[in-house]
């Protein structure tokens, strides 16, 4: 059997860094990263695995890298993580979300095309099994009331930067299947949490504060709710996805783990007490601070589609993930 060249690319980064590992541990494929090493992406992600797999320092952004890339590796999977993420930072400087979640996922789809077609719907030899996974985020769909989930049917209605410009590349992505038979898939997931998230994130931004003494900043009355999806459960479904799923559909992958953000704080400071333990309890530095600007109210997923038709389900609910990942971050604080 001939394996698979996978191009992971932001495979230094948070999600694509364990995924990295997880395709790793469960294939024979031969694996290629490309991350531009932004404040997201971290060589030390990769530590563990660098030895097995092809890291390449490059931006999606730049066009000609990437055919290069495709022209001298021939790459028959794809695996696009990388994006700007960081919703906060698409308030303030929304341009480097326009280039690289937009502009970046073009010159990718355009260099696939080139690599597996010679037109529409017609394969060069050797890649009829070619794939290319599209991962984004279930913020496409905007916000929801108290009750309701997204569904793969529930309409786009981004409302910051970042969505926005995912829910560009979504359709981008989807054009590419419609116009010219692209081999593509897409998933869309809810909050992911785990090691080797950055530091800037909820979660992480908890432990950090509490174990340094600072107040841990809570936005608004802390009744924002997230469906939390532990990483690692996230990267089975991707990669269920890209070997099994419809070409062109797209799947939703949620943890079923609603939880308001301050029930996060509660919890990570009572686990802080046992496993971090000081003479005065965590909770006492939860500190309410000026919402964010157009803060979504509520992101919850219906992970059914996977469910059923892949198989797909996820091994961790938020009380035994978020024990790991705050054992894991202990023991690797120099990442806070």
């Amino acid at each position: 059997m001939i394996n698979d060249k996978v191009l992971i690319t932001g495979g230094a980064g948070f999600i694509g860094s364990n995924y990295v590992e997880y395709v790793l541990k469960n294939s024979e494929d031969e694996i290629f990263v490309l991350d531009k090493l932004t404040y997201a992406g971290n060589l030390k992600n990769l530590d563990s695995v660098l030895d097995k797999i092809t890291f390449i320092e490059g931006d999606i952004c730049d066009a000609k890298l990437v055919q290069d890339l495709f022209e001298k590796h021939q790459f028959n999977k794809v695996v696009h993580f990388a994006a700007e993420s960081h919703v906060d930072n698409s308030i303030s400087g929304p341009g480097a979300f326009i280039q690289t979640n937009i502009v970046g996922t073009f010159n990718l789809l355009q260099s696939a095309y080139k690599t597996w077609m010679s037109g529409p719907n017609e394969f060069k030899d050797g890649f009829d099994n070619a794939r290319f996974l599209h991962i984004s985020t279930d913020e496409v769909y905007g916000t929801l009331g108290e009750s309701g989930l997204f569904t793969e049917k529930t309409p786009y209605a981004p409302n910051s930067p970042y969505s926005a410009s995912k829910a560009s590349s979504d359709f981008i992505v989807r054009s590419y299947f419609h116009t010219y038979g692209m081999p593509v898939v897409t998933t869309n997931c809810s909050n992911n949490y785990g090691p080797n998230q950055h530091k800037e994130k909820l979660i992480p931004t908890i432990i950090r504060k509490a174990i340094s003494g600072e107040p841990i900043p809570i936005y608004g009355d802390g009744k924002n709710v997230r469906d939390w999806l532990y990483v690692t459960d996230h990267c089975s479904g991707i990669y269920l996805a890209l070997k099994n799923g419809k070409l062109g559909e797209t799947y939703n992958i949620g943890g079923r783990n609603e939880r308001e953000n301050l029930y996060i704080a509660n919890v990570i400071c009572e686990l802080l007490d046992e496993m971090h333990p000081r003479n005065i309890s965590f909770k006492k530095q939860i500190t309410f601070v000026t919402d964010r600007p157009g803060h979504d109210f509520r992101y919850a997923i219906d992970a059914s589609k996977i469910e059923s038709e892949l198989g797909w389900k996820a091994n961790e609910n938020f009380e035994t993930g978020i024990k790991k990942t705050i054992a894991w971050y202990l023991n690797n604080q120099d990442r806070l």
